[in-house]
């Protein structure tokens, strides 16, 4: 009998065990899903005496990008997002989080700007309202300024062909039917 309790104990740690092996640790869920994105208001990135607030997000599907002149990954998904830009398939929008400014504009004058306009947020604070756990991320949020997904880590083609292109045709969809 007193074999059963570690026993029991031994079991249940390895079907937790097993379990968790099975687990992508790149998907991140989201306790933000099927919420409203959370409301911000912050200077641009280039100009910085002009804003970009949540409101910018309302009205269309979007993308928010969560990127760095810091970021190793946010250099590797940059020609994706320039090519998901010049194909004018969703509105891109940036959150150009713990940065300088002045990194931030050579960076972009470097590879290119996919975003419509990005926000500056250098102490980070926004990104902790949106649940950031690091850069990049990628959040696509509908028409009514829900978030539907989010992509922890670099997006790669495959997450764009299988899981982001289906989700942005869908939720286009929706908004015309409404």
């Amino acid at each position: 009998m007193r074999y059963l309790v570690p026993l029991a104990i031994f079991i249940v740690l390895v079907i937790f065990l097993g379990v968790g092996l099975k687990m992508d640790p790149r998907e991140v869920p989201s306790p933000l899903i099927g919420k409203p994105a959370p409301r911000f208001s912050l200077p641009q990135v280039v100009d910085a005496d002009q804003a970009i607030s949540s409101e910018a997000l309302k009205g269309q599907v979007s993308l928010l990008n969560v990127w760095a002149s810091w970021c190793a990954s946010c250099r590797q998904e940059h020609p994706l997002l320039l090519d998901l830009a010049r194909r004018n398939v969703v509105a891109i929008y940036g959150l150009n989080y713990k940065d300088q400014r002045e990194d931030a504009l050579a960076w972009l004058a470097q590879f290119g700007n996919p975003y419509q306009t990005s926000a500056f947020d250098a102490d980070g604070k926004i990104g902790i309202d949106w649940g950031v756990y690091g850069v990049p991320e990628t959040f696509l949020i509908d028409r009514q300024g829900i978030i539907r997904y989010k992509q922890t880590g670099p997006l790669t083609e495959a997450i764009i062909q299988e899981k982001l292109l289906p989700l942005i045709e869908e939720l286009q969809k929706q908004g015309q039917a409404s």
